[in-house]
């Protein structure tokens, strides 16, 4: 191993703990809000969704990967292969489907009482559970061909362009390739313009809002302090971040597959930087949401505090 193998491995390694134990984090948290609340039909419900979509994408993706910085075996046979992609791409498509959710109702939330949105806020709440199970419901069926084109490294010697290292895609038919990419990419940038759409709406009503209430607060409150103006950050700020590493995801893998003759660095950035959501993203949650920061201040006290 030389040093620049060494150096990605590191950085691999270091990205895919972190982001595993923060994500772990704040699924806790969010559980246990919701393991205390009286209804199900709290905004947290569909937030837990994205720690726990991150968690998958980093055991499918990240940790393979990581082995493979580290030149260590991977041993999946056909059937763990088939599950392990399958899993890794429904997690990605919950993960948009979450920002954007999360974008559409936090958009219609803070929308002024005399928009067209103004009826649907009070049927709001109720949306939330149906729109969770139907975001999972949704990115099941979607991806349910993806078993069909991924075979174990020992049941095929098909050479993949996109090498995988312990998985291999299978050869199939160019309009199997075709019609499977159309309705990902459909999928995904419907989502995408969604959530851009959403949160660009946001950020005019937030601005208007700061420019009309700015008078009526004093040097020491900020109607940044609001709860519900800290939401609508927090979602702007993930979905922007999200869209910004989408799109540099979309043009490295153009790259990667038109150009000849590209560097294994190339490649190995573009890895590693394929998780930079997953694990930025609970960072972000975090340090906006002043409630997981009395949760974590408070989880501190205690370990501190504990004699074992």
């Amino acid at each position: 191993m030389d040093d620049t193998q060494l150096s990605f491995g590191i950085v691999m390694l270091l990205q895919t703990g972190t982001g595993l134990s923060v994500n772990a984090f704040l699924l806790l948290f969010y559980a246990c809000i919701i393991s205390t609340s009286d209804k199900l039909s709290s905004s947290d419900l569909i937030q837990a969704q994205l720690p726990l979509a991150n968690i998958i994408i980093l055991l499918t993706g990240a940790v393979p990967d990581t082995l493979s910085f580290w030149e260590l075996r991977i041993f999946l046979d056909d059937i763990l292969c088939k599950l392990n992609i399958y899993l890794y791409r429904v997690a990605r498509g919950l993960a948009i489907c979450t920002v954007c959710l999360l974008s559409v109702f936090q958009a219609i939330t803070i929308s002024p009482s005399t928009s067209r949105w103004a009826r649907y806020k009070a049927k709001l709440p109720r949306c939330f559970l149906p729109a969770s199970i139907f975001s999972w419901v949704l990115n099941l069926l979607i991806n349910g061909g993806t078993p069909m084109y991924i075979r174990g490294p020992a049941n095929t010697t098909f050479h993949s362009t996109y090498d995988l290292k312990y998985c291999t895609l299978a050869p199939v038919s160019t309009a199997f390739m075709l019609v499977n990419t159309i309705l990902y990419s459909a999928s995904d940038l419907s989502l995408v313009g969604l959530m851009s759409l959403a949160s660009g709406y946001m950020v005019l009503v937030l601005h208007r809002h700061h420019r009309r209430v700015r008078h009526l607060h004093g040097p020491d409150r900020s109607p940044g302090a609001m709860p519900e103006v800290r939401a609508a950050k927090r979602v702007v700020a993930l979905a922007t971040l999200f869209v910004l590493l989408y799109g540099r995801q979309s043009v490295m893998l153009s790259i990667l597959l038109n150009v000849k003759g590209y560097s294994v660095s190339l490649l190995k950035s573009h890895l590693i930087l394929s998780f930079a959501f997953s694990v930025f993203s609970p960072f972000l949650m975090i340090c906006s949401d002043q409630r997981v920061r009395s949760f974590w201040k408070r989880e501190s006290i205690i370990s501190n505090l504990d004699p074992s």
